[in-house]
């Protein structure tokens, strides 16, 4: 008898790097920054460092899919967060590593859990949009940038109201999302959400210094 799709539980390292500022004496605002398809934790750290208040501390998570993509010298590895394969899981993966991450660093006393901001680029966005849903009370604002939004937005059970402050940022010119697409997310982020803010830039698939400038004056606001 032919038995399909058993599995076994087995245990994997998830990586992230980690920014606390020194000479730190109170817990201090938390920003979580998730990379988007192909890219890694160390690029995303340095866009955060870019954006960041001096006081927050900051964490870098990667993706657990791993591949190798081709650069103009040669092929790197890179890393994702969903495949076609059972997303489900993975998007279960991604919501318990944030959650996981914050009840360490509150633990540790370096963050105020009132505090903490979820950005994220690209194929990071619809999947911390989804998080913020599922978990509306964890989080005190959310950036998304050149990114999607979750496409069972107005069918999954699980998704409650989000009052955190939002951010929205993407270009005109983006290689993976026409501008009609950004104007539906757009229109479908604006209903749902009370404290949103969505801006377009001329700007292709790409963090911009100008987006840059807008999400650090995201932070800093009380």
């Amino acid at each position: 008898m032919l038995q399909t799709d058993k599995t076994l539980t087995a245990e994997f390292n998830l990586y992230y790097d980690l920014f606390i500022p020194d000479e730190i004496d109170e817990p201090v605002p938390l920003l979580i920054v998730v990379h988007g398809y192909g890219a890694h934790k160390r690029h995303m750290m340095r866009e955060a460092r870019l954006v960041a208040p001096e006081s927050f501390v900051i964490a870098s998570i990667q993706g657990p899919h791993q591949h190798f993509r081709p650069t103009d010298d040669g092929y790197r590895v890179g890393f994702g967060w969903l495949t076609n394969h059972r997303p489900e899981e993975y998007i279960a993966l991604h919501h318990d590593f944030i959650l996981r991450l914050i009840d360490g660093l509150t633990a540790a006393g370096s963050i105020d859990p009132s505090r903490i901001y979820l950005y994220g680029f690209s194929q990071a966005c619809a999947l911390n949009f989804r998080f913020a849903f599922t978990h509306p009370e964890v989080l005190a604002g959310i950036v998304g940038i050149c990114g999607g939004i979750p496409g069972d937005l107005e069918t999954n059970p699980a998704y409650r109201p989000f009052a955190a402050r939002t951010l929205y940022l993407y270009g005109s010119d983006d290689e993976f999302y026409t501008n009609e697409q950004f104007g539906e997310f757009d229109r479908a982020l604006a209903g749902r959400l009370a404290n949103y803010t969505s801006r377009q830039y001329n700007a292709k698939h790409e963090i911009t210094d100008e987006m840059r400038q807008d999400v650090r004056a995201f932070l800093l606001q009380p």
